[in-house]
């Protein structure tokens, strides 16, 4: 008889799958390394068993241990299946951009489930990474894997990943891409294959909001890189330990929209029914094969997991909509509509400048809405609408900061989103959006920036 003695057993030897459609008119054989064929449809599965294991083998995790990390989903559901196979408990901390999906899927596994703000700093209390180190200080014996700075995350691709690639192309590969999050997929691999051929090209995918781009150009963590952004799973606002620039000879940034639209192109077009994470990858391995791509090449791109994770998101049309990720439409980009200024300085306020000093400014201007900074960050906004709303209340706040009756920063996006997408993110609440150009110089659209760009 042949059979596996767990699930666990089953993970790794994923197939490589031929790119037919989306890759038209550029040369080179373009692959794709489908990992939802593992048991618990993702790539993770390899890297969460090997922790577990490894911990196991240095006396960390002990019998009837609780298991503790910080996840986007797919890790956690890794971790939970090798806990079932091992007799151990887990809880997971998520952020709550997350889909329902991937939180459904952890409880089912019959894990315990604890969300938390997206839209916090990384050592803020609340954040899904400091929620699951308290976790782990507070309940006896637990394990906290910590993914991002774990070494067998990347140990685990290295020793699975790479030479699988290696195996199944022959040695024939030139090019790996890959979506760069916790950092182990992409640069255990590439460890790998670029020990057996050194001239393999390495492209980490990146996505607008994450600073992992800017800091293998400049060396420098740039904090104004860091905002709120859609797709799961990549990009970062912290440098994990697994991610060795060394090993990342390119980074290509992907927006959101580009890749939610390109996953379900995948499915449409290849018949590959695949997560978020996965578009972007092949967006932005697909962008950079198109100038550097030669007839003989050969590129692998891994697709870290599976559809079924965002059924409620961007396989949902409504959803899509929502969100202005429309398919198709010609609409200018936020790069087009600052290039397209004559006159495009930012006025910002000081948070410490009295709101009596800033109706003047706002006056001598001519307008209405201006980001609030303090020692060179952003860290509020204010229109006269709010001003004039706290004045008739309280005329004494003349003379008070403006910080006092600042809102929310205005919110970043990327350059080359659309106005669809821009529109969505304008309301009663956020009277404008920032947008920084290749120079890192701010800009600020407005709602009659989009009106005008519509109108040309």
């Amino acid at each position: 008889m042949k059979y596996y003695n767990t699930i666990v057993e089953t993970i790794g030897n994923t197939p490589l799958v031929k790119l037919n459609n989306v890759n038209e008119g550029i040369e080179g054989t373009i692959l794709v390394k489908v990992e939802y064929f593992n048991p618990g449809n993702s790539m993770k599965d390899r890297m969460a068993l090997k922790m577990i294991e490894d911990a196991e083998a240095r006396g960390i995790l002990k019998p009837g241990g609780t298991i503790i990390e910080g996840t986007s989903g797919n890790t956690g559901m890794g971790l939970a299946l090798a806990a079932i196979s091992k007799g151990y408990k887990c809880i997971f901390t998520l952020a709550d951009k997350q889909s329902p999906e991937k939180i459904d899927i952890l409880r089912a596994m019959g894990a315990e489930v604890h969300m938390c703000p997206t839209n916090v700093e990384p050592d803020d209390p609340r954040s899904y990474y400091s929620v699951a180190k308290k976790l782990n200080n507070e309940i006896p014996n637990s394990f906290y894997p910590n993914q991002y700075n774990n070494p067998s995350n990347s140990v685990a691709h290295y020793e699975t990943t790479g030479p699988e690639i290696w195996r199944d192309t022959e040695g024939k590969i030139t090019h790996y891409a890959a979506g760069v999050g916790t950092g182990g997929s992409m640069c255990g691999t590439a460890k790998y294959l670029k020990e057996q051929k050194p001239e393999v090209v390495t492209v980490g995918i990146d996505t607008y909001g994450s600073v992992f781009k800017k800091y293998k150009e400049t060396g420098k963590f740039d904090e104004n890189e860091v905002y709120p952004y859609l797709t799961e799973g990549i990009g970062e606002d912290i440098l994990p330990k697994n991610v060795n620039f060394d090993l990342i000879d390119n980074f290509v940034k992907v927006t959101d929209k580009d890749g939610a639209l390109m996953t379900r192109r995948l499915a449409k077009e290849e018949g590959l029914f695949v997560g978020w994470s996965c578009g972007s990858a092949v967006f932005g391995a697909l962008e950079y094969a198109k100038e550097n791509l030669k007839k003989d090449d050969v590129m692998v791109i891994i697709l870290p997991d599976h559809g079924t994770r965002y059924l409620g998101k961007i396989y949902n049309d409504n959803w899509m909509e929502s969100h202005g990720f429309n398919e198709g439409g010609d609409f200018a980009t936020a790069r087009a509509i600052i290039e397209g200024r004559t006159d495009d300085e930012l006025f910002t306020l000081k948070s410490d400048m009295s709101i009596g000093e800033a109706i003047q400014t706002m006056n001598e201007h001519g307008i209405d809405q201006v980001p609030i900074v303090e020692e060179g960050k952003f860290v509020g906004s204010v229109s006269d609408s709010k001003i004039l709303k706290s004045l008739i209340e309280n005329p004494e706040l003349k003379t008070q900061p403006i910080e006092d009756i600042m809102d929310p920063s205005f919110p970043f996006i990327a350059l080359d989103t659309t106005v669809d997408v821009m529109s969505t993110r304008l309301n009663k609440d956020c009277k404008a959006i920032l947008v920084r150009d290749e120079n890192n110089k701010t800009h600020i659209i407005t709602q009659t920036d989009l009106l005008m760009s519509l109108t040309k």
